[in-house]
């Protein structure tokens, strides 16, 4: 195109092929105007859009700012600890830590804590404190909160004034939280540019699509002359001629009106058949009427003498041409001797897709082997058996024989076409006989293909002649067997049977079976290391977990433990006798499955067992615990082992003489405690960090449970899965122990998993049920003890004649030795108050309390010392001894097996 510009006007001239270009955006044209109507649309959206954007933003700024400060300021003063910081000596330095963390928590911009005189005890700026609060308190002050818009000291904000109430209702302080509107608004004024952004690209996009249109359409056009038409046509006819397609071209009467060189050579149609009526032409009676039929066709085969044509038929009057048909016939006589081959591979390769999908499914060895046999029945075989050496359904490898003998086979997958199959069922031992298929393709390692059965027949007849002669009657006449392998191991056999159908297995069946077998037998190989894997985490698991309850007094006790259906988990409980007849509870959980979880479950159990021995209150042995953990992933860290992270664990310490619990958690899960009148509550414990995660300290709670209580441990597989969630749990837990409030522990285990067990637990449950006994006030005798040495004498006395009351005369020598040396290093190096208890349990307990906080150590004195010795005659003559320390001193106690 060439363009000639004056000085006033451009004129366009025609270019040297003779056509006058068009101008792609002129407003005369289609295209320029289609451009100038998405300019306007795009205009009136964008703008619309930014309207509503902007007053959407101002009326959301108020929403969100109210409900935002009303929610922090609610939260807050709700909050633990808040009204006990309010009557504090200095609130504001309790206060200002954690209303700072709420508020960058938060997002808001101020929380502020004030007295009921509306004095600041918190404020972002440290300077504010102390000053008079801005905004109406009084509703506060009522009771009432109240949200307000107000300019204060940090700009124009809206903020939210809620009261702290104290446990007996009064009004003790005041918490308003706020947020400066500038913040909220920001965002919508952030979304507008991307708006404006939008609008843009959209003009730019209709202007570039008005453009293409334009140039497809010259493209497509070409600006053709008469000339260039009739060269075109000539091609045209060129090429229908040349094609190797029959066409034929009828008219709305059934007249011929175009015919090409192939239809002729395919219908054999003479040279004058233009013009002529269909009927006329001397065409095969089928495809006459076909072409008559007026109906569309694609690729219908018809028989026209001694070809077989492909037709398609497709009306002329699409698009308002002139009426008539358009016929295209193509030869198939040599592609469909070729069909049947190629349904056939399509038939096979749906199988192998179909089976890569259903064999598999599972980490179960049997359940792979029967999905194998289930895959190739009916499409492949009337009958399939799969056979897989025992080691491999045990999780091993099948040993190597030196002797060349086979591995002990045993069925583990059979289908076929009917129910009454004679093969050898399912969990039943296979012999491998000799000379037979399947015994040479075990000896080969290769596919087998045997059309003639009768020699293995009367092979197997040797064997078992009951179910040779069934297969026979059944008529199975052909087998392909093949090994089933993985990594160069035969695991086991895989045979194919046919008896319904009469052809029998040939070179292209075998390629299939094998690779239909390739792929089982990873699948089987992964399951059976899987099983094998799996039963040593379970063995593993099992040795960590207690064996049986040990004997103690103060409890009777039920535990239920249940894996989970896959994985193994870390979930552990123990009940640990402790000095002076108590019982330690314990009940934990690692987050996972695995070795590594059960490994952990171990470690962790174990430290419990050795801090236990140190007779550790539970809040300190959950902080010891929680120690060792962190140093442990710090190690751990070191050499790539996966942190302990989302272990949980539950300590509590029974006494039946106090008939006393003490309890602390490590983000367990609440216990449940039946009381005897049966209600059932859940005993408010401080929750505590999982070990290992934050290394903040633990808080133990003591609750008193009378004689008869049951207290119900657990981890959350019980009260927690994909169908419910823990606050559903919780609920059918209580439901479940009040409505049987007298049982005994093993029933309540019963009852609880019985109405609580998911149908596929897919995690661990533990289960630990405790009835609390009290130990009889005949059987402790208490006394308190002067300090002063004379007094021990007349200790020994009383404690001589209440062990000839409980009818101990054997211990009396022994006793009165112990107690002499406890008490007299008491009084020597302890301070009082000094007391004396002894315990008749499963073993004669003797205590000396005293304010010392000293524990005392044995040595072993010279022979020149004059003291010294006690300790070591306490030890050679008590079964065991130790200390343990109390809030107001330590008690040393000994233990004496009863005669």
């Amino acid at each position: 195109m060439v363009r000639i510009r004056g000085r006033s006007r451009a004129v366009s001239v025609p270019d040297s092929t003779g056509r006058r270009p068009w101008s792609v955006l002129s407003v005369r044209s289609v295209a320029g105007q289609v451009f100038v109507l998405q300019v306007v649309i795009v205009l009136l959206l964008v703008v619309a859009a930014g309207a509503e954007l902007v007053l959407q933003a101002r009326h959301d700024t108020d929403s969100e700012a109210r409900n935002r400060s009303l929610a922090v300021a609610q939260t807050y003063a709700n909050s633990p600890g808040i009204v006990a910081a309010l009557r504090s000596p200095n609130p504001t330095a309790i206060l200002q830590p954690s209303a700072e963390a709420a508020r960058k928590a938060t997002g808001v911009d101020f929380i502020v804590v004030t007295n009921t005189d509306g004095i600041r005890y918190t404020h972002p700026k440290p300077d504010r404190i102390g000053k008079k609060f801005v905004g109406n308190i009084g509703p506060a002050l009522a009771g009432q909160p109240v949200v307000e818009n107000v300019n204060g000291t940090i700009g124009p904000l809206v903020q939210a004034i809620v009261p702290v109430d104290a446990p007996d209702g009064t009004v003790v302080g005041l918490v308003s939280a706020g947020i400066r509107t500038a913040e909220i608004s920001s965002t919508a004024n952030r979304q507008l540019p991307l708006l404006l952004a939008s609008g843009a690209g959209a003009l730019a996009l209709a202007t570039a699509g008005t453009a293409l249109v334009m140039r497809r359409l010259r493209r497509q056009t070409h600006g053709l002359g008469p000339a260039e038409m009739t060269r075109m046509y000539e091609h045209h006819d060129a090429v229908l001629h040349a094609v190797r397609e029959g066409v034929l071209i009828l008219d709305g009467g059934g007249r011929l009106v175009l015919v090409n060189d192939e239809a002729r050579r395919l219908l054999d149609l003479p040279e004058a058949a233009e013009g002529r009526p269909l009927d006329g032409l001397g065409l095969d009676r089928p495809l006459t009427v076909l072409l008559t039929s007026g109906r569309t066709v694609t690729d219908e085969v018809v028989r026209a003498g001694d070809r077989l044509l492909a037709v398609n038929i497709r009306s002329t009057e699409v698009k308002g041409g002139p009426p008539g048909i358009v016929v295209t016939l193509r030869d198939s006589t040599e592609l469909q001797a070729l069909s049947g081959r190629v349904e056939t591979v399509g038939r096979r390769l749906k199988l192998l897709y179909d089976a890569s999908g259903a064999i598999g499914t599972t980490l179960d060895v049997a359940r792979t082997a029967q999905e194998l046999a289930d895959a190739a029945v009916p499409a492949f075989a009337d009958f399939v058996t799969v056979d897989l050496a025992e080691a491999v359904l045990r999780g091993e490898e099948p040993p190597a024989d030196r002797f060349g003998r086979p591995p002990q086979m045993r069925r583990a997958g059979h289908s076929g076409v009917r129910p009454d199959s004679p093969f050898i069922p399912v969990g039943e031992s296979v012999p491998l006989v000799p000379d037979t298929p399947r015994a040479r393709a075990m000896d080969s390692g290769s596919a087998l293909i045997a059309d003639d059965l009768a020699a293995a027949f009367e092979a197997w007849q040797a064997y078992q002649p009951e179910r040779a002669n069934g297969v026979r009657d059944y008529g199975v006449h052909s087998l392909l067997t093949v090994p089933l392998q993985a990594r160069g191991v035969v695991l086991g056999m895989a045979s194919f049977w046919r008896s319904e159908r009469p052809e029998g297995f040939d070179e292209d069946d075998r390629s299939l079976a094998e690779e239909l077998v390739a792929r089982a037998g990873v699948s089987i190989d992964n399951a059976r290391r899987y099983t094998r894997e799996h039963a040593m985490a379970v063995t593993l698991q099992h040795s960590l977990l207690p064996g049986g309850l040990p004997e103690q007094s103060a409890l009777d006790i039920a535990y239920r433990y249940l894996p989970a259906q896959a994985g193994v988990g870390g979930d552990w409980f123990d009940v640990i006798p402790l000095p002076g007849a108590r019982v330690a509870l314990v009940v934990g959980d690692v987050v996972g499955h695995g070795l590594h979880a059960a490994a952990t479950m171990g470690r962790l159990r174990t430290a419990v067992h050795t801090f236990t021995a140190l007779d550790l209150p539970p809040d300190e042995l959950l902080g010891h615990l929680d120690d060792l953990v962190n140093r442990l992933d710090q190690d751990g860290s070191l050499d790539g082992d996966a942190p302990i992270t989302g272990a949980t664990c539950l300590y509590a310490i029974y006494d039946p003489v106090a008939l006393r619990c003490t309890m602390a958690r490590a983000g367990h899960l609440l216990p449940a405690l039946v009381h005897p009148d049966g209600s059932v509550e859940f005993p408010e414990l401080p929750a505590g960090a999982p070990l290992g995660t934050v290394g903040m300290p633990f808080e133990a709670v003591d609750i008193d449970l009378p004689e008869g209580s049951r207290l119900v441990l657990y981890t959350d597989g019980l009260v927690e899965d994909r169908r419910r969630d823990i606050d559903e749990g919780l609920e059918a837990l209580r439901t479940t122990l009040a409505a049987h409030p007298n049982g005994t522990p093993e029933q309540t285990c019963d009852t609880v998993l019985a109405r609580m067990l998911p149908a596929s637990p897919t995690d661990d449950i533990a289960l630990l049920v405790a009835r609390t006994r009290a130990l009889p006030a005949d059987r402790v005798a208490v006394w308190d003890v002067p300090a002063d040495p004379s007094a021990v004498s007349v200790i020994r006395g009383e404690v001589s004649r209440r062990l000839e009351q409980w009818g101990l005369d054997d211990l009396v020598f022994t006793t009165e030795l112990v107690l002499s040396e406890l008490v007299t290093n008491a009084i020597r190096y302890g301070g009082g108050p000094i007391g004396v208890r002894l315990l008749l349990d499963r073993t004669l307990i003797c205590e000396v309390s005293d304010a010392g906080s000293t524990s005392p150590h044995l040595r072993y004195a010279a022979s020149t010392d004059e003291g010294g010795r006690g300790l070591f005659l306490v030890a050679q003559f008590a079964e065991r001894w130790g200390t343990r320390y109390t809030p107001t001193g330590k008690v040393i106690w000994a233990e004496q097996t009863l005669p």
